[in-house]
């Protein structure tokens, strides 16, 4: 019985070896479900990123489209931060509140900053 309980305890250490995020939902416990949105990264901070879309809003009264602009703050994995940087195009995705503005996380990068000129 020791034997097994020792290989399961190594195959989840080496699932978890690239992250020790409790809030990461690749290695830990968040689950990301409902929308999804994809855009730029405006801003950079240790735990989290700010996104920017565009989306086109119908003016009633002129009966004509506007642009409106959309800022998301996202959670960013520890797994994850050394890969996205501002200027990418990434998705994200709504999860369970984690603070008072964060409530999406990071799923992955689309594009590069270079890739996108």
């Amino acid at each position: 019985m020791e034997k097994n309980t020792k290989k399961t305890n190594e195959k989840k250490e080496s699932a978890n070896a690239g992250c020790e995020d409790r809030t990461c939902h690749i290695h830990g416990h968040l689950k990301a479900h409902g929308r999804t949105f994809e855009g730029n990264v405006t801003k950079k901070y240790p735990r989290r990123i700010v996104i920017e879309f565009e989306r086109m809003i119908y003016v009633r009264k002129y009966e004509r489209y506007a642009r409106a602009k959309t800022k998301i703050h996202a959670r960013l994995p520890d797994c994850m931060k050394n890969e996205i940087n501002v200027g990418d195009y990434i998705r994200v995705q709504e999860c369970r509140p984690l603070s008072k503005i964060i409530h999406f996380v990071v799923i992955n990068k689309i594009k590069g900053k270079e890739e996108i000129k």
